[in-house]
């Protein structure tokens, strides 16, 4: 994954180049790249990684910290601020709300369960889902929170993560078993996300419930790192229907990220 000043535009950029305030956008930038570094951060590893001079970042920060935004810890370093927890909270309802007609089309499509999943920290959250129309089916509740290493989306989500952040999570984390077929150990999850990268989907085998598989993409371009998957019952879910569910997904989470690039309204 390349440093978030590489894939990001110039902060010093002209507002001209998008007609916006020059001021917001700074500041909009710089908070991302607090994000980027882990949540906390130095006004010269700001000032290094954005290209602005550090009064100009100090004046920014100032007004961040004033409005709640960011807070300064006792260190002197710049955190990000409670305030933003309501923000994401509100953002991931409304990417979840957007998201029910695509997995809708999913479920109409593969007759099984569709989840729509982001990472928050170092868990996975889901934001939306629709249910499959079967008797039999998997049930996943909006808002729940699970452990990476043993999901299909987790897996996803994570892919294009360096491998030494990847170790960093699962310390942190620990890899406790859900059943016999969880990856337990770094080596396995590695190996899995290598999987993951070279065939495009994620696949959770049985490995957090006993019967049920789920497969699972990403949606390209998110505003966010987020996932979609269909899930059911590894009766239904064989090797040949994800051979022919993966080009669903993949078209899917396609049309999900243009839309939500453009901002369109969702299809009714």
């Amino acid at each position: 994954m390349p440093p978030s000043d590489e894939r990001k535009p110039s902060a010093t950029a002209a507002p001209a180049a998008t007609g916006g305030v020059q001021s917001l956008e700074r500041a909009f930038d710089l908070l991302e790249r607090m994000a980027d570094a882990g949540g906390e951060v130095g006004l010269s590893e700001l000032s290094s990684s954005s290209g602005l001079p550090l009064p100009t970042i100090h004046r920014l920060m100032r007004t961040l910290v004033a409005c709640g935004y960011v807070r300064q810890q006792p260190n002197r370093r710049y955190a990000l601020g409670p305030r933003l927890i309501r923000l994401g909270e509100s953002a991931s309802r409304l990417l979840g709300t957007w998201a029910r007609p695509y997995l809708a089309r999913l479920v109409e499509e593969t007759g099984e369960t569709a989840n729509m999943a982001l990472m928050d920290g170092d868990e996975v959250v889901y934001v939306a889902q629709v249910p499959s129309r079967h008797s039999m089916r998997m049930f996943t509740e909006v808002g729940r929170r699970v452990l990476p290493h043993s999901t299909g989306v987790g897996k996803v989500l994570l892919a294009d993560t360096p491998a030494e952040e990847i170790r960093s999570l699962l310390a942190r984390t620990g890899m406790p078993a859900a059943t016999e077929k969880t990856l337990t150990t770094p080596e396995g999850f590695l190996d899995a996300l290598e999987a993951v990268q070279k065939d495009g989907y994620a696949v959770d085998d049985n490995e957090q419930e006993i019967g049920v598989r789920c497969i699972a993409v990403a949606v390209p371009d998110s505003p966010t790192p987020a996932a979609i998957s269909i899930s059911g019952p590894a009766g239904r879910v064989t090797d040949a229907a994800t051979d022919k569910f993966v080009p669903l997904l993949h078209e899917v989470a396609a049309e999900l990220s243009e839309a939500l690039a453009n901002t369109q309204p969702p299809p009714a």
